[in-house]
Formats: C-alpha cells, structure tokens, sequence
C-alpha cells in the first residue's frame, strides 16, 4: 500500500518543473564533487584563489590563463578544482610555441605538483585539439612539466614556458 501510494506521488509530479530541476541537479556528478567546496565569486577573487592553489601545490603560476572569470572553486578534501569563465580562451605559450585552449569551465583533481582527471583543456597538435587530461611538475625538480593526453601521449616542456605572464 505505501509503495502504491508512492508511485501515485511520484506520477502527480512528473513533468513538474521543480521536480526535473531537482532530477538534473542530482544526475550532475559534478555537484557532488563541489559539495564542501570553498568558491570565490568575480575575476579578480576568482584569479587570486586560482593562483594560490597552483602556488600551493607547486604549480607553475602561468599554468592556467583565465580571463573574465565567474568563479573558482575548491574542495579541499578531495582536492576537486573548478573554474568557470564567461567564454573559452585560447593562449600561446610563446617560449614554446604551444597554443592551448581552455574551455569556459575547466575541472580536475589538484594534488602536489599534479592535477589530474583533468577536464576543458586541449592543446593543439598539428591539426588536432587532444584533450589534456594530467598535468605534472617533476618532483624532486628538475625544470619539466609534462602534459598527458588520454591518447597516452606525453609532451614534456620547461617549466618556466608556464610561469606567470608568459
């Protein structure tokens, strides 16, 4: 009887607005992953954390460009990463002749000299945008940041190509 009536309830709210907001929300897994998160609003406090996570987990500074940032977000438990901006910036790295391109929202996983599982950010290659999906600095240094694409391929470049204003 109380199953019955549950599936009744459920019917009278399908198709309701509220309710398929809520269904959205939760079939978002990104949701959960910035539950607990600390966010900063605006480019200018959206910058400034962005630049003190890379600085805190030994980053090149330079790494992520932004510009008109929304806002940046970070969990620390779990070291999940977000960054919304207005529109996809494209960069060039010029001491090493890179483009990059960064969607308008960019994730992953920041842990000491690594982010990993890392979503919105493609370097040209010839004629082809792969996708990078980890990034990692050399520990102990030795001057090298290597970008992985899911493809399994490598590029490894200086690490001062990415420091800040370059």
């Amino acid at each position: 009887m109380a199953g019955e009536a549950a599936e009744a309830l459920d019917e009278s709210f399908a198709g309701s607005p509220a309710v398929d907001e809520a269904v959205a929300v939760d079939k978002n897994p990104s949701m959960a992953e910035k539950e607990g998160g600390i966010v900063k609003k605006g480019h200018e406090e959206g910058m400034k954390m962005a630049v003190s996570i890379l600085a805190e987990f030994e980053l090149p500074l330079g790494l992520l460009p932004l510009a008109e940032v929304v806002e940046v977000g970070f969990v620390r438990s779990t070291g999940y990463m977000w960054i919304v901006q207005r529109k996809k910036v494209e960069h060039t790295f010029k001491m090493v002749s890179k483009l990059v391109s960064y969607d308008s929202e960019i994730t992953g996983y920041v842990e000491k000299k690594r982010i990993k599982k890392l979503k919105g950010v493609k370097a040209k290659e010839l004629m082809l945008w792969p996708p990078v999906n980890e990034i990692t600095v050399d520990d102990p240094p030795t001057g090298k940041v290597h970008f992985k694409s899911l493809a399994g391929i490598t590029k490894t470049f200086p690490v001062e190509a990415f420091a800040a204003g370059q």
